[in-house]
């Protein structure tokens, strides 16, 4: 399920325009939701391709609550219309991961000052790591994917200290103890190494876990001998940080936002 754009940028706030009775053309709300022109979603429907509360639905101007109906093109959910938000926010270094500070440092809530809703944030990030972190007002959605159960695939890229070996990403994917439990890294690899083209020995490696453990990923990697000088998370099951500049904001999109609302993925 593909956007015009075919980048999956179409913003999970735009809302389709319904008619009087809050009713709308089902190939018509597929279109202005991004998933493609009028004439392929009318194409995907008479193609079974389309179901509308678990019954496929191929005849062309049946019309659907874009409010309830739970809809799937391809077996991918659309979002129902909703008077949330779902933000991407690029949280920059030594901003703390709360919507407010007693001791005046700056916070996630002064990055998001001008938003007239009330935001959460998903889970968090140590002050001194960077990157992805989800912002919404939908106050369930935030603790469905902030709790352990959800096991949703966090990615990480960090340049540590020293020269970082193949033999310690078989560690790494192996598992590691640490005081509370053990780690378990889905994904591992070297992405740079100094190899002695700068004046100190460090590796840039991406790690990619399900959980959130505070500071998980730093004590981790200092576990196995290389401290962590610099971190940021680049992605959050779909969500990619991509190129959002740091500090800046953009709505999640409807393909990503479907996945994260899908509670039959797996």
């Amino acid at each position: 399920m593909k956007p015009h754009d075919d980048k999956g940028n179409h913003p999970s706030s735009q809302r389709p325009e319904t008619d009087a009775d809050g009713m709308i053309r089902l190939q018509k709300l597929l279109a202005q939701s991004g998933v493609a022109s009028r004439r392929k979603c009318e194409e995907l429907m008479l193609e079974g391709a389309v179901e509308v509360d678990g019954e496929v639905v191929t005849r062309l101007g049946t019309k659907v609550d874009p409010r309830t109906a739970v809809i799937r093109v391809e077996g991918r959910l659309l979002p129902p219309i909703s008077a949330n938000v779902y933000l991407v926010l690029n949280k920059p270094r030594g901003v703390v991961s709360t919507m407010s500070d007693p001791e005046g440092r700056t916070c996630i809530g002064d990055l998001v000052a001008e938003r007239a809703e009330r935001l959460f944030h998903v889970g968090r990030l140590d002050t001194d790591t960077s990157g992805l972190i989800i912002l919404t007002n939908d106050g369930d959605f935030a603790q469905r994917l902030a709790h352990p159960s959800f096991e949703i695939e966090k990615t990480y890229v960090a340049e540590v200290e020293g020269e970082l070996h193949k033999g310690i990403i078989k560690q790494l994917l192996r598992g590691v103890e640490l005081d509370d439990g053990p780690v378990e890294v889905a994904r591992a690899r070297i992405v740079e190494g100094s190899h002695g083209r700068t004046s100190r020995e460090r590796t840039i490696v991406e790690l990619v876990i399900h959980e959130g453990r505070n500071r998980i990923v730093r004590r981790l990697l200092e576990h196995v001998g290389h401290p962590v000088t610099r971190l940021t998370r680049t992605s959050i099951g779909p969500v990619e940080l991509g190129r959002l500049p740091l500090g800046e904001m953009r709505d999640l999109t409807l393909t990503e936002l479907g996945e994260l609302l899908d509670t039959e993925r797996g």
